[in-house]
């Protein structure tokens, strides 16, 4: 068995992990590279193998950093099998597509307005190349053996994280790899504790929050202080939220403030993604998979007014009065939360606020970070808003979430790759599991190649 890299070294964002066994070629995660532009640009190169030559590709979840270049995998020659849980399949039917559509739509925009370097700009795929896609996909069930192809088989362990999300284990004849995907927290406000694992032969891990705990303190009570504030200055607080996942979160939390009294119940909020509207309506069919009953559903659903068209989403900009609104993407690399930032970055009343992980080189990153300013659209916008963070609705793991994690196994991996961190964070991780466990480790690099003994 051999194993390559082909993202989520040195970055959290365009997991793919090439593993061959015998004449067998899998590619687990098949993620875009997002942040800085050095990454971006690794989308437009050529993969080291020729799409054809896989048999199958293995999703952990849905999330557009390990989902989000299988267009483009089909578009260039993949025929296989796309194999992931029954709600990642759901949720990648209307995230795959909204994802060319929006590439789609910025490229026109870049066009129109003659801000982008080439001539013209293009998508790096269609949303029609990302509905061919979804016929190549095959759910199978968590907690089931299935066969990938001759001599490799594979099971769904439920990772938390996100709707959907898995732990995957892959096996041949004699060895065992697991992929631990974005590994949940044990108490998350929606979703199930990952699975514990009792052993593997080599496991291939996340670092995203390696070298940090998360705060302690209650989220929601940081969420509703921040709202209450800013809007008691006659503010606005836009939340830049994944579409799936944080975003459910962040309206169930909003449901239970307003429940308490600790926001006004007549507070307006606003969910500016239409995606995140079909994202939440598939938490009624997988209620398996996570804590809420029917009416938790129903109440998280209920607590935002849906804004569907472009014309709604612009005349939120007019209103002058406080409000809520959570729009996609989570680190404002796109779609429709970057015309709320040039509408409300500018005014210091207004709340920018974080609730999840800011790769480095993505506008959520510099405004963290004190930017005064953000390019958006080829201009650059004034950053008088106050900016936000909360940490703690993070759906990662943070380090001893990860260390506790690990120690359920009954004996050590043969070697434990460290990787979709940052290199601060993913060194830390590798640090402190060599200290605590004493197992070997190590963070590969990109395009790295490791034979699995």
């Amino acid at each position: 068995m051999n194993i390559q890299f082909l993202g989520a070294t040195g970055t959290v964002t365009g997991s793919k992990y090439l593993l061959s066994a015998g004449s067998a070629k899998v590619l687990v995660d098949c993620g875009l590279f997002q942040g800085y532009k050095q990454l971006r640009l690794r989308n437009w190169e050529r993969l080291p193998l020729q799409p054809s030559e896989l048999d199958a590709v293995i999703l952990t979840h849905a999330h557009l950093d390990h989902s989000g270049y299988l267009p483009l995998l089909v578009k260039n020659g993949f025929k296989g099998k796309i194999y992931c849980s029954e709600a990642t399949f759901e949720l990648c039917k209307i995230l795959l597509p909204d994802s060319g559509h929006l590439q789609e739509e910025e490229a026109s925009y870049a066009n129109r307005h003659g801000f982008s370097k080439h001539s013209p700009a293009l998508p790096l795929y269609s949303e029609a190349d990302a509905v061919r896609s979804l016929a190549f996909f095959s759910p199978v069930r968590f907690d089931t053996d299935f066969q990938v192809c001759a001599g490799l088989s594979a099971h769904l362990h439920r990772a938390g994280h996100i709707l959907g999300a898995a732990i995957v284990s892959l096996r041949s004849a004699e060895t065992t790899i697991t992929f631990s995907g974005d590994l949940g927290r044990p108490n998350d406000l929606i979703m199930l504790p990952p699975s514990l694992i009792e052993k593997t032969d080599y496991l291939v891990l996340e670092s995203t929050y390696g070298d940090r705990r998360h705060d302690t303190a209650d989220p929601a009570i940081l969420l509703g202080k921040t709202i209450r504030d800013t809007a008691a200055r006659g503010g606005v607080t836009v939340i830049p939220s994944f579409a799936v996942g944080r975003a459910q979160a962040l309206l169930y939390a909003i449901h239970l403030l307003k429940a308490s009294g600790d926001i006004a119940a007549a507070l307006p909020i606003y969910l500016n993604s239409p995606m995140a509207v079909n994202a939440t309506e598939i938490y009624h069919k997988h209620r398996q998979d996570h804590r809420l009953d029917y009416q938790q559903c129903e109440a998280m659903f209920s607590t935002a007014k849906i804004v569907n068209s472009v014309e709604e989403s612009i005349a939120l900009n007019q209103r002058q009065q406080p409000m809520v609104i959570i729009a996609a993407s989570g680190m404002a690399t796109g779609g429709r939360v970057l015309h709320h930032l040039k509408a409300f970055a500018p005014d210091p009343r207004n709340t920018i606020l974080f609730v999840g992980f800011q790769a480095g080189g993505t506008r959520g990153a510099a405004m963290i970070a004190g930017a005064d300013a953000i390019k958006i659209h080829g201009e650059y916008v004034r950053l008088r808003a106050q900016v936000s963070q909360i940490d703690n609705m993070s759906a990662h793991a943070d380090a001893d979430e990860i260390l506790d994690w690990l120690s359920h196994f009954s004996k050590p991996p043969k070697q434990t790759f460290i990787t979709h961190g940052e290199p601060a964070a993913a060194d830390a991780l590798r640090r402190r599991i060599e200290e605590k466990l004493h197992w070997p480790c190590r963070v590969p690099d990109y395009l790295e190649s490791v034979e699995l003994p």
